[in-house]
């Protein structure tokens, strides 16, 4: 092993104005531009290897998309695709990548927007410098709450009323850790900066703007906060059942500022981040970078079985929560999609080692358990869950989510997971963990 070496770098990946958005079911086209949408990449080098870690303000990327993009970055940088991990924010305020709910794709923004991504690797790697890194964690649990509760009705639902009388307690929990890697150069000057927290996007009433939501503010926050400028990074956690609603009191109200909410959560994280960046005393120059893969099968419910499950578990049917019609439609249309699908497939769980931090990328809307489950047996010192990642599969509830019920498990594309997911995930984020850390695959 030799010195470490970091680079970073960002790209801008807005879409023009006047196209399509992704993220609500009816449809919505931009107008304006509140945080640009940006693909950012961090590339580690141990003297023998190189890593990389890119992450795009989109709702979510399929495989082949993600594919085409790691092997431009592989073209230019000469760093194996199988190093490349790529994940997404999950911001509802950018173009419509994937015909999820009867949306079209805007292929021409993945044509311009997916080799950018690549690009931004190559920039990263040009910009390799000899530097220090370590890593820590907070905790902020006002910002993150389980959307999922038990109602006095025997349901679970989605987001319901804040304060109402009909709650009983919350269907799973949070995962309130802050995780930060700083990397710098020898002199204490910020390079890069990656954080990891469970919280889904915030959101804002102005729903024609496009925004990379409060991952772009936190961004700000921290540089502001660290009086520099470097590629600040904040990845999604294991959040697929998690927003920031705290569901124990009314909803706060509207701020004429459309941007405040999430300006207002991502000064709190970075606030947290740079409490405990201060408080950081050890820094390491050499150290082992790594990365491994497992490819587990994926396996998708029928409509078939969606049916039996309502009946015998009597769980919550869109039929028997939404009575809007263009829910309808669009549902009975996925259902017809997701029976078009093979019944599984081989997706992609990858872990990168950065010393004796792991980072573990995991290809959808994951639920809160997953990631305390990876955490608790990570073989490594600090584990961080990403989700999103590499992929798409949509939400991935816990086998007792499945049987709850709720709209994370309505059977559509964005819905399809069987039972049995959590354990395979969970086992081969594990195993990549094992891996990269210089154990066998197991």
């Amino acid at each position: 092993m030799a010195q470490l070496r970091v680079g970073a770098a960002s790209l801008d990946i807005t879409p023009l104005l006047g196209g399509l958005m992704s993220g609500h079911m009816t449809p919505r086209v931009s107008d304006d531009v509140g945080y640009p949408l940006e693909a950012k990449a961090v590339v580690f080098d141990d003297g023998e290897t190189q890593v990389a870690y890119v992450q795009n303000d989109l709702i979510f990327v399929r495989r082949p998309d993600f594919d085409r993009a790691k092997a431009r970055a592989e073209e230019l940088t000469g760093i194996p695709a199988a190093n490349i991990m790529m994940s997404c924010t999950h911001t509802h305020y950018g173009p419509p990548v994937s015909p999820l709910f009867m949306q079209p794709v805007d292929e021409d923004y993945l044509d311009r927007a997916l080799p950018r991504m690549g690009d931004a690797v190559k920039l990263a790697q040009n910009r390799l410098q000899p530097a220090v890194i370590g890593h820590t964690s907070g905790f902020c649990p006002r910002e993150t709450h389980n959307r999922r509760w038990w109602l006095k009705s025997g349901q679970v639902r989605m987001n319901p009323q804040a304060g109402g009388d009909e709650l009983v307690r919350p269907a799973g929990p949070t995962d309130p850790e802050v995780a930060l890697l700083v990397a710098e150069t020898p002199d204490g000057e910020p390079i890069a900066a990656i954080a990891n927290y469970s919280l889904h996007y915030v959101g804002s009433s102005a729903g024609t703007q496009v925004s990379a939501d409060y991952f772009a503010a936190f961004a700000q926050a921290l540089q502001r906060l660290a009086g520099a400028g470097f590629v600040a990074i904040m990845a999604n956690g294991c959040c697929g059942d998690a927003n920031n609603v705290d569901f124990t009191r009314p909803r706060r109200r509207a701020h004429p500022d459309t941007e405040h909410n999430r300006r207002r959560v991502g000064n709190a994280l970075a606030a947290e981040c740079w409490k405990v960046w201060s408080q950081l005393d050890e820094r390491e120059s050499v150290l082992t970078v790594a990365a491994a893969s497992e490819y587990p099968l994926f396996r998708r419910r029928t409509v078939a079985e969606e049916r039996v499950r309502v009946v015998a578990g009597g769980v919550n049917a869109i039929e028997q929560i939404h009575d809007n019609e263009a829910w309808q439609t669009a549902l009975a249309a996925e259902r017809e999609e997701v029976e078009k699908l093979p019944l599984e497939w081989e997706t992609q769980i990858q872990a990168l080692r950065i010393g004796d931090l792991g980072m573990v990328g995991i290809p959808g809307e994951t639920f809160v358990e997953y990631g305390l489950s990876i955490k608790r047996g990570s073989p490594l010192a600090r584990t961080m869950t990403i989700e999103l990642a590499n992929d798409y599969l949509g939400y991935l509830p816990t086998d007792d989510g499945l049987d709850q019920g709720g709209y994370e498990t309505w059977l559509a594309r964005s819905a399809m997971a069987a039972k049995g997911t959590e354990g395979r995930f969970v086992e081969a984020a594990l195993a990549a963990l094992e891996a990269a850390n210089g154990g066998p695959h197991l």
